[in-house]
This record gives structure tokens, C-alpha cells and sequence, in this order.
């Protein structure tokens, strides 16, 4: 029996260390945000504070009862359900590692200790953490001196590195797709915005033949985005559209606007790029955009503008929804021009230009026009694509979680401008359930607590004809 129940023990810890270090990779790492920013507690009391209650309260064979058969089901379904389970990365394995080892170790000692009541449950854990989060650091430091030598080492390497509140993957996928036209262009994958995700970006796939490297650099707090430049080094730093995303960390629109220009610390600096949001005093190695810009045209079928280039009115066209990527747009041109593209090659590729996977894509399938916007989760950009889709002539559906890390005026805005153009309205999630669901007519809103079930909720309440907007797509944590 005893080895059973050491058994038992070590199964507990193995899946307590799960759920930590899942919640830990949610939170880009940090304990104190898993702790405070968390959006659903109640997982943590179901799936770590209770079966640590019920380890110390219970005798071990009702333990193992309650174990067995209630906890480990339901852990079991709970990670079957996640939109994002734990990807098992090496940080994530040496962990898992580090805390098997500790977990057999404290049970070896207590088989000759007299007593280890108090300490076997939550000491493997704390020691795991704090001796994975010390050797990711050493390890870091290693791993991001390697990456900048490999910067170092590729010749003529331009750098452009773009921040914003919201926006700063759109430039960066539209600017990589501009500029590969003429040069041997790499940009950083998907989101990777963080320093972890740069550096390893850079080590493990960034080519030696690359002329320009494009990454966009993000931010959870002060300080994260100078760490990035100065990791970089860009000549050519962007700051696109500045705003109160994000703003329960910066607590300030301020402290936003001073994280964001931190970029412009690069010591390399050759010419920056700054959105007129942006209150930053006139430098000659600045330029302010976008300039006299004019969206003559947007609809289903793309955007139409005109912008001011050296003294004159330009036109150009991309098959792109959204009028706010014409302020995108705008960034991606002029650094263009001022790395040697002419108007005419610009034009080419704008006209050629591919959306965003998940930003305002729009795609058509079995009968019904779908438009997927599941990236974009600022009021101006959400605001625009509900307005975009109000010009579609047949039934309209919204599937949205509403606005994540923003304010409850934004979600209230929001809502009632879906009210004024949605026939229905999935709420997914129960976050903003209550707001929205206040604010928009009672006979349109189906709540969807349960992402699993979204497909099958879909192909009930939508027909042929439909258009179906995916606004904003929170992972089920959130």
C-alpha cells in the first residue's frame, strides 16, 4: 500500500506541475500574472487547490478514491477541451523534468524521515519552479549572446523592428511582402514579438543570406520593448497606431505612448517611423505619417487611397478590407521608398498584396461569406470591420468574446454598434457576456460558454447567404 500511495503521490504532483507550467506558458512566463491577471480562478481552485485541500484532508485510499476517478477525469477533459494545451517546448520539458527528479527525491528521504507531512506537496513544486526559472535564465543569456553574433555576422543586415498597440503584424507581414518583391527579405513568424521569441527566432531559423529582417516588438510592461531594441539594434524602428490596448497593464495611455517609444533608443538609428499619434517633437532622422492621407474608397472589395509622396498625390490600391490598413499601408510604403523601392514597384505589390491569415480575411465557403477578423481585438479595428460587413445586403452574423484587456466603455461601444447592424450575435465566452448581452436586443444574442460547441451552434443558426464575422477570438482561458 505505501508504494501505491507514493505512487499516487508522484501522479498528483506530475499533473499540479501541468496545469502550472500551462498557466505559466498562457502568461509568457510570469508567476505574478498567472497569480493576478488570471481570468478564470475557479481553474485554479478546481485543478490545483482543491486536490492539495483534499491531499491533506483525506485518508490516502479516499484520497486515491477521489484522485482516481473525480480529479484525473476531470483534469483529463479540461485540457481536452483547451483551444491552446501546453506545447512542450524544452523549456517546458526540463521543467517536467526538474520536477519528476525532485518529486522521487523528497519521496526516497521520506521513506527513512520520521515525517513529511506538510512538504510533499508543495516543496517539489516550488523547488521545480525556482530552479527552471534560474537555469531558463542562464540558459537565455547564452542563447540570445549567440544570436546577436549571428546578427553581427551577416553582412549589410538591415533591421527595421515595428511596435504598436495594435496593427504592428499587419505592417509587418504587408512590409515583408512589399519588400521581398526586390530584396531577400525574412520577417519574424506569427505574433513573435518578445525578447525569448526573438532570440530564438534569430538562432534557430533566421537565413545568413537575409538582407532585411522584419520583427515586431511587443510589450506587457515598461521596459520589454527597449530590451528588444537594444537586442536588435534596427536602423529602422516603426511605430504604428498607438492606443489604450493593453491598458490594465500600463494602468496610463502614457505609459503606453513612453513603452512604445522606446524604440526609438536604438543606437543605429538611420531614419525612424512614427504615427502622428505619437506626441514626439520634429527630428530630421523622424518622419511622421501617415501624410495628407485620403481613403477615397473601402469596401468588401479592397481599399482605394491616396497619399502624399514628396509633394504629390499618389493612388494606390490593395485588395485588402479595412480603411485603417491604408494607415498600415502608409508605414510599409515609406519604408520602401527609403530603402530604394520606387512608386511604381510599391504599386505592383500593393496591388498584389495578400491579407493577413485571421485579420479581416475574407473567404467564401459553402454558400455563405465569412469574413475572419479572429486577430483583431482593438475598438477602432473591430469598430471597422462591423462596418465594413454593415454593407453586405443579405443576413448578418457577428461570433465575437467582445474586447479583451480593455475597458468596459469600449465593450459598451462596441456592443450597441452591433446591435445597430447584426441580425445575430454569438457571444463566446464569459468574460464580456454580461455587458454585451446588456447592451444588444435580447432576441439576437445566443451565449456561448462552451468554444467546442461553436461549429455545431453555426451550422444550426446560419444558413446560405449569410455573412458570418469572426471578431476577435480570445483563447478559452480568457
Amino acid at each position: 500500500m505505501e508504494y501505491f500511495n507514493i505512487f499516487t503521490h508522484i501522479v498528483l504532483i506530475l499533473c499540479l506541475g501541468w496545469y502550472l507550467i500551462t498557466n505559466l506558458q498562457w502568461y509568457n512566463y510570469k508567476i505574478e500574472r498567472v497569480i493576478l491577471k488570471h481570468h478564470k480562478y475557479y481553474w485554479h481552485i478546481n485543478y490545483f487547490v482543491v486536490p492539495i485541500f483534499m491531499y491533506y484532508l483525506l485518508e490516502p485510499l479516499y484520497f486515491a478514491i477521489f484522485f482516481y476517478v473525480l480529479y484525473l477525469t476531470a483534469f483529463f477533459l479540461w485540457n481536452r477541451k483547451l483551444d491552446r494545451p501546453l506545447v512542450l517546448t524544452s523549456r517546458v520539458k526540463r521543467f517536467l523534468a526538474i520536477l519528476l527528479f525532485t518529486t522521487f527525491a523528497i519521496n526516497l528521504l521520506c521513506m527513512y524521515a520520521t515525517s513529511c507531512e506538510g512538504v510533499t506537496v508543495l516543496i517539489p513544486l516550488a523547488i521545480a519552479y525556482v530552479v527552471s526559472h534560474f537555469l531558463e535564465k542562464i540558459f537565455f543569456i547564452s542563447f540570445k549572446h549567440k544570436a546577436k553574433q549571428k546578427l553581427k555576422l551577416i553582412p549589410n543586415l538591415k533591421i527595421i523592428a515595428i511596435t504598436a498597440s495594435f496593427g504592428k503584424t499587419s505592417i509587418k507581414n504587408y512590409m515583408h511582402q512589399v519588400l521581398s518583391k526586390k530584396y531577400k527579405t525574412y520577417k519574424t513568424p506569427r505574433s513573435v514579438n518578445t525578447i525569448g521569441g526573438i532570440v530564438l527566432d534569430v538562432n534557430n531559423h533566421l537565413p545568413d543570406d537575409t538582407q532585411i529582417y522584419i520583427a515586431e516588438a511587443g510589450a506587457r510592461e515598461q521596459g520589454d520593448i527597449e530590451e528588444i531594441t537594444m537586442f536588435l539594434e534596427p536602423q529602422y524602428p516603426v511605430i504604428g497606431s498607438v492606443g489604450e490596448q493593453h491598458i490594465e497593464y500600463f494602468k496610463t495611455l502614457d505609459n503606453i505612448i513612453h513603452t512604445k517609444m522606446e524604440i526609438l533608443k536604438t543606437p543605429r538609428m538611420v531614419k525612424g517611423f512614427v504615427h502622428e499619434t505619437v506626441p514626439i517633437l520634429k527630428y530630421d532622422t523622424i518622419e511622421k505619417f501617415p501624410k495628407n492621407l485620403n481613403i477615397t474608397m473601402s469596401n468588401l472589395d479592397g481599399i482605394w487611397f491616396d497619399l502624399e509622396i514628396n509633394g504629390i498625390q499618389e493612388h494606390f490600391h490593395a485588395p485588402l478590407l479595412g480603411s485603417f490598413n491604408a494607415i498600415n499601408l502608409s508605414a510599409v510604403i515609406l519604408v520602401a521608398l527609403e530603402l530604394g523601392m520606387s512608386i511604381d514597384e510599391i504599386k505592383i505589390a500593393l496591388d498584389k498584396i495578400e491579407p493577413v491569415e485571421h485579420r479581416l480575411q475574407l473567404i467564401k465557403a459553402g454558400g455563405k461569406v465569412i469574413v475572419d477578423d479572429s486577430f483583431n481585438g482593438n475598438l477602432d479595428g473591430m469598430l471597422e470591420a462591423v462596418n465594413i460587413c454593415s454593407t453586405y445586403e443579405g443576413r448578418r452574423v457577428i461570433v465575437t468574446p467582445g474586447l479583451v484587456e480593455s475597458t468596459d466603455e469600449a465593450n459598451i461601444t462596441l456592443a450597441k454598434t452591433i446591435n445597430e447592424h447584426f441580425d445575430l450575435v454569438m457571444i463566446t465566452g464569459s468574460l464580456n457576456a454580461k455587458i454585451l448581452g446588456d447592451n444588444i436586443d435580447n432576441s439576437k444574442v445566443i451565449v456561448l460558454k462552451d468554444k467546442a460547441k461553436m461549429e455545431a451552434m453555426l451550422a444550426e443558426k446560419t444558413r446560405i447567404g449569410d455573412l458570418i464575422l469572426f471578431a476577435n477570438d480570445a483563447p478559452n482561458f480568457i
